[in-house]
């Protein structure tokens, strides 16, 4: 029978019993009243309903300690022989402020397993990614996300399509190589440089995912990219793409163009409850993805440095970057060979 005993000494202030113990503090007092008032053990075990060594286990306390000797204790161990050491924990840190990226990945990257690494991440109280800005990994307010999680059954089953809107690099690079200084006179330009438009395509099953940098987001050019993009499905493995979430977005509700696609391809498109972007979530995490590992994941001297950097960026997320939601594997493992 438990009787609340503890391993260490290390907190005797804690008044709080364990929630399987037996006995309260006041419980231990009175073990010790009626051992002073002639019980014998045995039938104060039998009255208290604990074991006859966990009675004496209180009278030996009381006897060494006094009053003192009947508070609850802290379970911690004397000793943790298996505990991380500090040297590892500063790696797990040290890398999760320079590279912020998950424990799957930091686990990966320093051979310590996922769960250490969000263990030390949580002790340490770091935030989680998503409550971080992707650029500057600074706490920010956490988005809603969606309260069930779902995930098809079959790879092309859904697929989800969203734009990114970025600012296009002036040649020469622009605040963050030339420095703060030079802020206001990027500002003050009088010819704007516009923005590249990132139309990207998520697999809902296997994350397998395709994206383009592209001049606008009107009918046409959403068009011409979902016919490119199912193409490169199907040389993946996903030969057919049944239905298309997005938001709803002009162009996605009320192209032409985009409806002759989606009806040669044989694909039903679908639309997400207005001002509930979660629901197309995978392909807003993959944006997020994108900013951190590409967009901003260096500075860039030009708009053309950028661009030429997102295939292999797409390619590392495609075949060798590891995925949580995944077992930790990337998306093409969940795609037959080609």
């Amino acid at each position: 029978m438990g009787c609340g005993l503890s391993k260490a000494h290390s907190n005797p202030e804690v008044l709080v019993s364990h929630g399987s113990a037996r006995l309260t503090v006041h419980g231990r007092r009175l073990i010790v009243q009626r051992h002073q008032a002639g019980w014998k053990q045995a039938h104060i075990a039998a009255a208290m309903g604990v074991s006859r060594k966990c009675v004496k286990t209180w009278i030996d306390r009381y006897a060494a300690e006094g009053d003192d000797g009947l508070l609850t204790r802290s379970s911690r161990p004397h000793s943790m022989p298996t505990k991380t050491s500090v040297e590892v924990e500063q790696k797990v840190l040290s890398a999760r402020a320079t590279h912020r990226d998950g424990p799957d990945v930091l686990g990966a990257r320093l051979g310590v397993p996922a769960r250490t690494v969000s263990r030390i991440l949580r002790r340490h109280r770091v935030p989680y990614l998503r409550e971080c800005d992707p650029v500057t990994g600074e706490l920010i307010r956490s988005s809603k996300a969606t309260a069930v999680r779902y995930e098809r059954a079959r790879p092309g089953e859904l697929a989800h399509m969203d734009v990114k809107k970025l600012g296009r690099i002036p040649d020469g690079g622009g605040w963050r190589a030339r420095g703060r200084a030079r802020r206001e006179e990027t500002y003050q330009r009088k010819a704007p440089i516009g923005y590249d438009y990132v139309h990207s395509l998520v697999d809902d099953h296997s994350r397998l995912a395709y994206s383009e940098i592209l001049p606008d987001e009107k009918g046409a050019t959403c068009a011409a990219f979902l016919q490119r993009a199912a193409a490169y499905f199907a040389a993946k493995g996903i030969t057919r793409i049944e239905r298309l979430i997005t938001d709803n977005a002009f162009a996605y509700r009320h192209s032409a163009d985009l409806k002759r696609v989606c009806a040669d391809l044989g694909i039903k498109q679908k639309f997400i409850k207005p001002h509930c972007p979660w629901q197309n979530g995978k392909v807003e995490r993959l944006n997020r993805t994108l900013a951190t590992e590409w967009a901003y994941r260096k500075v860039f001297t030009s708009n053309a440095d950028r661009a030429a950097a997102l295939a292999p960026c797409l390619e590392h997320y495609n075949t060798e970057r590891r995925h949580s939601a995944l077992g930790g594997k990337p998306p093409i493992s969940r795609l037959l060979p080609t």
